[in-house]
């Protein structure tokens, strides 16, 4: 197994980053630029990666995209453009003849259980094909390049990972590079996603022009949702989930408020075998029951085509040239990697032989097993269940790939072995290639590279022909973007031009908003007690020093959750500092501004193609912010008060984004109405827990000055009442002044607006008559009468009104999400014993006392 290593190994030496030995001058040029250099290219990588939100799991952090792009030569890339066509021909008809005629296992091309034993065989793919959808539709091909040239590893069919990670990649090293970018002026990947849109479009079951596309993902917590999401983007299509579905009336239709719209297109990223629970008995969640029943009646059209992932299989590439010639009547051009079915006697012993060089996969259950990294314990239970179980095992060689480099964390250069991603697509006329593609550190490999993170990615740069490095020219047809598709004339009214809006994304927006406006208040309010912090920890004598515990208290029932733990006999001074730091730090603090921030960018993920491209790039800041001072030891406050100017600012440029960058559909409306539901909600929470008790004068306008900051409203305040603190007035400019955008009143107007401006009858009757009732409540009460006291001293009036109105919120609240945002009830599988249940979201709900 090749080992990475610091400093020139033989391919940086030999070819400075390119497949073969040939040199490759820019790449050598960009490698001896020097330690700080490189360093900082990579954290400009890093960083534009963050910007755009670029992750493989969102629980593994970014994606690790290294700077150096791995260089294809022009003619390198004709020769394995032309051996992916014939590989994703040949694959293709294979997939048409085992749902078909099965020739290649009658006349015994390949073992029966290969097929049948296949975990990807779906036998409810038989008649489930249409003559316009090619048998494979996506290709995705791994290939290597050893001392015997280039080699297929793995073939993806069943649904291809990375072509939006190529795109992205290449968006951020074109930014991070702009010169070198140029310099070599690699084949651009703009067309292929233009040939790819037409292709989908082409497998329309409708005869229109503008048929309703939508991507099926298995969801935003998922392995590589990024990809999907970031293709969905680009194509122009829906990003749905399986709750947004429904199969009704013979057709399949996407969910939307008050409404559904037919799909004639599912592009698939959810495994053939969990597309649909009632068909193919799947226990999954990411299917819609009778989807597979459409397709054989010719409803709706699913690329990749179901079933297609049997040519996965891991063990077909020792019967692939025999099955060409078979098929194809050619000579298999691109070679796959050795491998070997364990269901052959030779085989096996093979395989027993020289487990340390081989990776081992169970075609039944794709377990997979890397033999050199076995203990002899593990390797005598592994050859145990190979012999126990015979036909369900195959292995593939580890092949002994060149290197390349990567660039390090300090700025040195280490050299590893990379795997080639290609794709390709299915066009009326044939496979069309991806003139790029990402290359990545393969499995059996990664472990030992010394860089950080979960994915080492490349970005593949193909040299167009006059850039070739010996200065020849290669004769190679540009790839170009087609022609829309000139036999689709009817054009279909009524379509959706708003984004999706079903329960799930509706939900999300929601949510979006109130964990927007949550972490902005509470990083105001925090900042204004900070500021109290600061201003008494060296003069705790002052009279107003008494405001600091009222307003520590408050920020705690803002918070909704228990105060932080502190000392016995700790002051009040003490109190604060570590209720502050708490509150802006504390992850797993619910009311805790990284926890709202965390909870605002999971709503995020789940509705990325509904959101502008910038809105990660404000994310990221924000991250950014509170984990460097999660990593912060020093207790300073002036670090505190950076991350609070910094989350504020984060929120006040996604408010900008959705107010100037969003368009008023039925999402806008869902998230601006949770948008002023929460700041309502944190309006009347505050003023209660500060308000209610008189205090002495100067304690007084100290918390009421606080109040004000938090509020974003001591500057037209001062202007209004010339600096004069009353109850009165007070509250009739934060509860009741229309032209206040932070007024109570002013909130509770926009979301009655927000209910009309939905879809008709869409938003429940108790919903519109209880915003009614609560504006009708606000606007009959008196600020004077607020203001009084009653026998005990306290403001009664103004604590009673603000619980009422508190309450009324709350349940408006709860109307909202169990009605418009309620997901549809989950079917039950009646094959399934116990069933499952469902329980409620935690993340997603009330944290307030």
């Amino acid at each position: 197994m090749n080992s990475p290593h610091e400093g020139a190994g033989s391919e940086l030496t030999q070819s400075g980053g390119t497949s073969e030995g040939g040199p490759a001058p820019e790449v050598s040029g960009l490698l001896s630029i020097g330690s700080d250099d490189l360093r900082r290219l990579r954290s400009r990588v890093r960083r534009l990666v963050a910007h755009e939100g670029i992750t493989f799991t969102p629980d593994d952090g970014q994606w690790n995209l290294d700077p150096v792009p791995f260089v294809v030569e022009s003619d390198e890339w004709d020769m394995l453009e032309k051996g992916m066509v014939q590989r994703s021909r040949l694959l293709s008809a294979l997939v048409a003849d085992l749902y078909g005629e099965q020739r290649v296992v009658s006349k015994g091309l390949l073992p029966p259980e290969l097929v049948y034993g296949h975990r990807s065989f779906l036998r409810g793919a038989f008649g489930a094909r249409r003559d316009n959808v090619a048998p494979l539709f996506l290709h995705g091909m791994d290939v290597a390049h050893t001392a015997q040239g280039f080699q297929v590893i793995e073939d993806r069919t069943q649904a291809p990972l990375g072509v939006g990670y190529a795109l992205a990649d290449r968006k951020v090293l074109s930014h991070a590079m702009p010169d070198f970018h140029q310099q070599i002026t690699p084949r651009s990947l703009a067309p292929f996603v233009q040939v790819m849109k037409v292709a989908i479009e082409s497998a329309s079951v409708a005869h229109t022009a503008d048929p309703m596309v939508v991507i099926l993902s298995p969801g935003p917590d998922t392995r590589a949702s990024f990809d999907h999401a970031f293709l969905a983007s680009m194509l122009g299509y829906p990003l749905v989930e399986s709750t947004d579905l429904t199969v009704r009336e013979g057709r399949l239709w996407m969910r939307a408020i008050g409404k559904r719209f037919p799909i004639d297109v599912v592009v698939r990223f959810v495994d053939s075998c969990a597309t649909d629970p009632l068909d193919h008995r799947s226990p999954s969640r990411t299917g819609v029951a009778g989807l597979t029943e459409m397709v054989r009646r010719g409803a709706v059209s699913i690329v990749n085509p179901l079933g297609c992932g049997v040519v996965e299989n891991p063990a077909l590439g020792a019967y692939l040239p025999r099955i060409s010639e078979a098929l194809l009547d050619e000579e298999l051009a691109l070679p796959s990697v050795d491998n070997w079915w364990a269901g052959d006697r030779s085989a096996r012993s093979h395989i027993r032989e020289n487990l340390d060089d081989v990776v081992c996969e169970n075609i039944r259950t794709g377990e997979s097993f890397i033999g050199g990294e076995l203990s002899r314990a593990q390797r005598d239970d592994l050859c145990g269940r190979i012999e126990d179980e015979t036909w369900q095992w195959c292995a593939r060689l580890v092949p002994e790939q060149t290197e390349q480099p990567i660039v390090t964390a300090t700025g040195g250069v280490a050299s590893a072995p990379v795997t080639l991603r290609m794709f390709s697509v299915a066009q009326r006329a044939g496979y069309t290639v991806m003139p790029g593609g990402f290359a990545h550190v393969p499995i059996e490999h990664r472990a030992d590279v010394k860089t950080a993170g979960v994915q080492i990615a490349k970005d593949v740069w193909v040299r167009t022909p006059e850039r070739s490095a010996e200065g020849g020219s290669v004769t190679v047809t540009p790839l170009e973007a087609p022609e829309p598709v000139a036999s689709l004339t009817v054009v279909r009214h009524g379509l959706p031009t708003e984004g999706v809006s079903s329960p799930r994304v509706l939900n999300d927006l929601f949510w979006l908003g109130r964990y927007a406006e949550r972490a902005e208040d509470t990083a105001r309010l925090l900042s204004a007690v900070r500021d109290r912090y600061q201003d008494y920890r060296s003069r705790p004598w002052l009279t107003g020093s008494n405001s600091l515990p009222i307003l520590v208290s408050a920020l705690t029932r803002v918070s909704g959750s228990p105060a932080a733990l502190v000392p016995s006999g700790a002051s009040d001074l003490d109190r604060a500092f570590v209720e502050l730091r708490s509150l802006t730090g504390a992850a797993d603090r619910p009311g805790s501004l990284a926890f709202s921030v965390r909870r605002l960018e999971s709503a995020a993920r789940g509705v990325r193609d509904q959101l502008s491209l910038d809105t990660w790039m404000v994310l990221s800041g924000v991250n950014d912010a509170l984990e460097d001072y999660s990593e912060d030891t020093t207790a300073d406050p002036v670090v505190m008060a950076s991350v609070h100017t910094s989350v504020l600012g984060g929120m006040l440029a996604l408010a900008g984004l959705g107010a100037e960058s969003l368009v008023r559909d039925s999402g806008w409306h869902l998230l601006d109405i949770g948008r002023r539901i929460e700041r309502s909600l944190q309006l009347t929470t505050l003023l209660g827990a500060t308000l209610v008790k008189p205090y002495n004068p100067v304690t007084e306008r100290a918390v009421v000055e606080s109040v004000l900051l938090a509020c974003e409203s001591s500057v037209m305040y001062r202007r209004r009442q010339h600096g004069v603190v009353n109850i009165a007035p007070l509250a009739e400019f934060l509860l009741f002044d229309s032209t206040n955008p932070r007024a109570l009143i002013y909130q509770l107007d926009r979301i009655r607006e927000n209910f009309v401006s939905l879809p008709e009858q869409s938003v429940p009757a108790r919903a519109s008559r209880l915003i009614d009732e609560i504006i009708t409540h606000v606007r009959r009460a008196s600020p004077n009468e607020l203001e009084e006291l009653n026998e005990q001293g306290q403001r009664q009036v103004l604590d009673t009104f603000l619980k009422t109105v508190r309450q009324q919120l709350r349940e408006l609240s709860e109307i909202v999400e169990t009605s418009l945002l309620a997901p549809p009830v989950e079917m039950q599988p009646l094959w399934l014993s116990g069933g499952f249940t469902t329980g409620a979201d935690g993340e997603q709900s009330e944290v307030w006392a």
